[in-house]
């Protein structure tokens, strides 16, 4: 039981040992998803060690459970059976002894009553001779003492035999005693008790084995861990890093020589001579095209804050206030971002319209009516995501140089005055293939790029009524009322997005799903859709 006892003890530290490293790497395992954690090596091989180390506490585990099954399990079944069999061995002693001691007791009454019946047939011998030596006793009293001391004696002989019984009697069970039944009885407790060492020596042995059997994965974790430390790279971590935080600026260029005494006037005889060519006066001195060295030393001292102040830029929607390469990583993120949420969209558009088709067929499941404002609604996000999604692609190729001339254009404006945020076009490249929506889109001319620049007025193919009010906060949008008529001068072109005039003559891009258009026949037959 001692034994056990400690062996219960050590299971219990094995236990908390495991769970305080369970508890360990779970606190240190990291808490964002996988596909967003850094791949630096040094991270990779960190959590690959916390892994190990999650697998050797595993084991520890195990220890603990082969120590509860095996050994101290075993020893508290085994002790159970040691104390019943000790029990019965102890009954079985003190029935020896009981019986010894009632066969001691029937001895010693026999002896007493032998004792007894001696005394008394003495009196009566005694009583007898003196009334036979009495002249005055009659002849009967002298009888009646002869016989008394006759049954005396007779009886004293009886006691006699019966405590010479009684007596070998006793020296027999006693000898069967001390000599057959505790000898049986100690040897059984001598046997049981070896039985007990041997067992114990086999729990010893067991104990060492459970902590045997997980040497070979405890020897895999560690050389798991040793592996993960030689899989550090840290050429590959800077790689990581440069690539993460490079900014895309370009490295400024000289600051040219400024020349403050072209306006002195100087005499054919004075020997000085400038030192500034006269291509690089020209140059330098031409109006508008001599830096501002304070504009220039601010600019980059904003690039370079590494090593200083990190300037304190607002947060752009666009992310113009980072550096290029960290504004495309930023707005490719959350490009993809938003075509996740459109994909979600348009899954639920499709599970409402195929629940509207249900209810259309079989009316008693639901009313298809009471769908409509949802479908009304999720088409509307999908629109604003659709818009959103083209106006970071847009600033997407800005980054990327990827604009065709009229982004051009706007790009060498934006060196002057940033373009306007909220401009968006609703010209996009995202298609319901989701995995189309991450490319830059080909350019082709979009409304939102300038302000409509045509010369002509683009004639009216069909007119529209719209749905629903539309507020058209973005540059390039359309402000239209419920129920207002506009006339269309151009199609919707796989964008969501449909060009209309106003009968004031103002034109922009509505949501196509906003209107109820009707073409003429004569641009491509009477089509009406929603």
């Amino acid at each position: 039981e001692r034994y056990a006892k400690f062996v219960k003890e050590r299971l219990d530290i094995e236990q908390n040992y495991a769970k305080q490293l369970r508890n360990l790497v779970k606190k240190y395992s990291p808490k964002r998803p996988k596909d967003e954690e850094p791949r630096f090596t040094s991270c990779l091989s960190f959590y690959s060690i916390l892994n190990e180390l999650n697998d050797y506490a595993g084991q520890r585990e195990v220890v603990a459970e082969e120590m509860a099954h095996r050994v101290y399990g075993e020893l508290m079944r085994y002790s159970q059976d040691l104390k019943a069999e000790r029990k019965h061995h102890l009954q079985e002693g003190r029935k020896a002894q009981q019986h010894l001691d009632h066969c001691w007791k029937q001895m010693d009454n026999s002896k007493r009553k032998f004792e007894r019946e001696c005394r008394e047939a003495e009196k009566s011998q005694l009583t007898y001779e003196r009334l036979d030596n009495d002249i005055n006793a009659t002849k009967s009293e002298v009888e009646k003492a002869k016989s008394q001391y006759y049954m005396r004696t007779h009886m004293a002989d009886e006691s006699k035999n019966e405590y010479a019984a009684q007596l070998q009697n006793f020296n027999g069970e006693q000898w069967k005693h001390f000599n057959n039944a505790i000898p049986h009885i100690f040897k059984n407790l001598q046997g049981m008790d070896e039985r007990r060492t041997v067992k114990l020596g086999e729990t010893y042995r067991s104990f060492a084995e459970a902590e045997r059997r997980v040497i070979p994965i405890v020897s895999k974790c560690l050389e798991g861990m040793v592996s993960a430390a030689k899989a550090v790279d840290e050429r590959r971590d800077s790689a990581i890093v440069v690539e993460s935080f490079k900014s895309g600026f370009d490295p400024p260029g000289d600051f040219p020589f400024e020349d403050f005494s072209q306006n002195l006037s100087r005499t054919g005889s004075d020997g000085t001579i400038s030192n500034t060519p006269k291509g690089d006066r020209d140059r330098d001195g031409a109006p508008g095209s001599r830096p501002d060295p304070k504009h220039a030393t601010s600019k980059t001292k904003n690039k370079l804050w590494l090593f200083g102040k990190k300037p304190k830029a607002p947060s752009l929607e666009d992310f113009s206030h980072l550096p290029p390469e960290q504004r495309r990583k930023r707005l490719q993120q959350r490009i993809d971002e938003l075509g996740k949420e459109l994909q979600k969209e348009m899954d639920q558009r499709d599970a409402l319209n195929k629940m509207k088709d249900v209810y259309e067929k079989n009316p008693q499941m639901g009313d298809p009516n009471s769908l409509q404002p949802k479908i009304s609604e999720t088409i509307c996000n999908m629109e604003k995501l659709r818009s959103e999604i083209h106006k970071n692609e847009t600033w997407l190729s800005e980054v990327e140089g990827k604009q065709g001339s009229r982004g051009d254009r706007r790009h060498s404006a934006d060196n002057h005055h940033h373009t306007p945020q909220g401009r968006e076009s609703p010209e996009g490249s995202y298609t319901d293939d989701t995995s189309q929506e991450h490319h830059t889109p080909h350019h082709r001319s979009t409304p939102f790029d300038d302000e409509f620049d045509d010369d002509d007025p683009l004639p009216v193919i069909g007119h529209c009524k719209a749905l629903y009010s539309f507020d058209g906060q973005n540059e390039g949008t359309l402000v239209m009322a419920e129920d207002e008529v506009l006339y269309i001068i151009e199609e919707d072109k796989g964008d969501g997005w449909t060009r209309a005039r106003k009968q004031s003559g103002e034109e922009g891009y509505v949501p196509t799903s906003y209107v109820e258009i009707t073409l003429e026949k004569s641009s491509k037959g009477a089509v009406t859709y929603i």
